[in-house]
């Protein structure tokens, strides 16, 4: 008989037993609605023990209502304290993932990177506009450097900045040479005022300086030596 339903309910049979899926079918037949409602009650309490292990499931008690449900061939009618579907919802085809239809124009950059570059096209205000632009393009030198492994010049990523944003944010490749690139601009990710920039020192201006505090230091320690005592080179005898 059970050869005859179908192969989801089957699996329901052989989980509960045959014996209570013929609990189940004899619920239809008592017209009394409280008295079919009891005895629904004492049915999911027999399948609960025949199945103990389904406790560790999410909602067990709503799942076990919906297998009694299921047994009766969607026709049981009783005060469930659930809503009942059955097994409504495996005869339901999935909605279809939404897939990008199209690929980013660039790709080291992504998706993410061109949503970015809109935002920072819709601010109104030139400077933050000017510093978004330039949190933007150290965001694209880091992944085109992951994706390429080469360090890109700047006037490459420029380039490409100006390209995805449409011509709309474009920046002065001189200038920003002449600030020390965008490796060593501190936008407006980094916390800085608005057209505040790190400039690194140039290394020779660095060198002169440590060499000028390093002989002074010395200097100052020859007196030192000399202040606490110490003798004058001895005069060969005569």
């Amino acid at each position: 008989m059970t050869e005859t339903l179908p192969p989801q309910l089957q699996l329901l049979v052989r989980e509960y037993g045959h014996n209570t899926y013929q609990l189940a079918q004899t619920l239809l037949t008592l017209e009394d609605r409280a008295e079919r409602t009891k005895r629904a009650h004492q049915v999911v309490q027999l399948m609960f023990r025949l199945n103990p292990g389904v406790r560790e499931q999410q909602d067990y008690q709503h799942k076990l209502w919906n297998h009694l449900y299921a047994m009766t061939g969607n026709q049981l009618d009783v005060d469930a304290p659930f809503e009942l579907t059955g097994l409504d919802q495996f005869n339901q085809k999935p909605k279809p993932l939404a897939y990008p239809n199209k690929a980013p124009k660039l790709r080291p950059y992504g998706k993410n990177v061109e949503e970015l570059i809109a935002k920072a096209t819709e601010i109104e205000d030139a400077t933050e506009r000017e510093q978004a632009a330039l949190s933007v393009g150290r965001v694209m030198k880091f992944l085109y450097r992951m994706h390429s492994k080469d360090v890109p010049k700047d006037v490459t990523i420029l380039k490409h900045l100006k390209d995805l944003s449409g011509g709309k944010l474009v920046l002065d490749i001189n200038q920003l040479e002449t600030l020390g690139g965008l490796d060593t601009i501190a936008g407006a990710a980094g916390g800085g005022r608005s057209g505040t920039f790190l400039v690194q020192q140039p290394r020779a201006e660095r060198g002169d300086r440590d060499q000028r505090r390093g002989g002074g230091k010395n200097d100052r320690r020859d007196k030192r030596r000399g202040k606490k005592g110490g003798r004058d080179q001895q005069q060969p005898p005569q």
